[in-house]
């Protein structure tokens, strides 16, 4: 048991190593014009490690969407019974999570380095838009299941389409935020909020957004 924990320790520790000397090399240099070669001998370690821990060198900056996916679709799989997947999501977007969930008080510089980081890489930009299109796929897949109907049921990508579009939207709204220089718990409790008021709009209908005004 000790030594399968040792060996635990080191894996995270040689991942964390690599992701460190990478988001350096970025934030110095740009994503698009640093190679794997360069981020394994910063890391010292072979390329060929690397590669064992990330399958892409896109993978550097978004790995954690995979498992943040994975988290998301759990939550609204397993939801208690009678709950809507609006109401699982609504829950599981109001928890804040990766950087946003840190103690470490400079956890939002680091969020900020990422978001400008993605902002001066197309690359990037278009590796993103990718991931949360599959969210979306996986999402619409799961929600049709449920209803027993087909992947190709245009009511289940709707629905998932207007959920992954809130994560979408509370990502560009902290990007935008700490890119802008806004810190704080405020800033944290507020995009939380805003998340959640989407959630809202989407699941009580989308006309009554803006009537009165």
């Amino acid at each position: 048991m000790t030594e399968l924990g040792l060996r635990a320790r080191k894996k995270l520790q040689t991942r964390q190593q690599i992701v460190e000397a990478a988001a350096a090399l970025f934030a110095e240099r740009g994503f698009d014009d640093v190679t794997v070669a360069e981020i394994a001998r910063a890391a010292n370690v072979s390329e060929k490690t690397v590669f064992n821990y990330f399958g892409t060198k896109e993978d550097l900056i978004f790995s954690g969407m995979d498992d943040f996916s994975a988290a998301l679709l759990q939550a609204i799989r397993e939801r208690p019974r009678g709950v809507s997947p609006f109401a699982a999501f609504g829950e599981f977007v109001v928890q804040p999570r990766g950087l946003l969930a840190a103690e470490d008080p400079d956890a939002i510089e680091r969020l900020a380095a990422v978001a400008r980081i993605i902002d001066d890489s197309t690359t990037l930009q278009t590796r993103q838009r990718q991931l949360f299109d599959a969210n979306t796929d996986r999402l619409a897949t799961l929600l049709a299941e449920e209803a027993g109907a087909t992947d190709a049921d245009i009511a289940a990508w709707v629905v998932a389409n207007g959920l992954i579009g809130v994560l979408r939207a509370m990502q560009k709204y902290i990007h935008r935020a700490v890119l802008a220089g806004r810190r704080g718990p405020d800033l944290i409790s507020d995009v939380l909020a805003q998340g959640e008021r989407a959630v809202e709009v989407l699941e009580h209908g989308l006309a009554d957004y803006t009537v009165g005004h």
